[in-house]
């Protein structure tokens, strides 16, 4: 893994929690991680980076470009509502 200040890391679970000490589940947790194949995206920083070396076992991790990031997930439109049928 290469410094990417600007950038955004996804971070992906990929093997259980279960069996491992407390400390690395706790880690997956503050990292937002709740279930096997749950993917976050979080700031690339030192503190990230030595939460995801922690557990680098348990996740997968790619690097996003802030500019691409942008135009992969564009903001969602506020009147996509589904109507309810009565």
């Amino acid at each position: 893994m290469s410094e990417n200040p600007s950038g955004v890391l996804r971070i992906t679970l990929v093997r259980s929690t279960i069996g491992r000490p407390a400390d690395q589940g706790r880690t997956v947790k503050s990292l937002g991680l709740r279930r096997l194949h749950a993917t976050v995206e979080r700031p690339d920083n030192p503190s990230i980076r030595g939460m995801v070396n922690k557990i680098r076992h348990l996740v997968e991790v790619e690097e996003i470009d802030a500019s691409s990031q942008q135009q992969d997930n564009p903001a969602p439109s506020a009147g996509k509502r589904r109507a309810r049928s009565a």
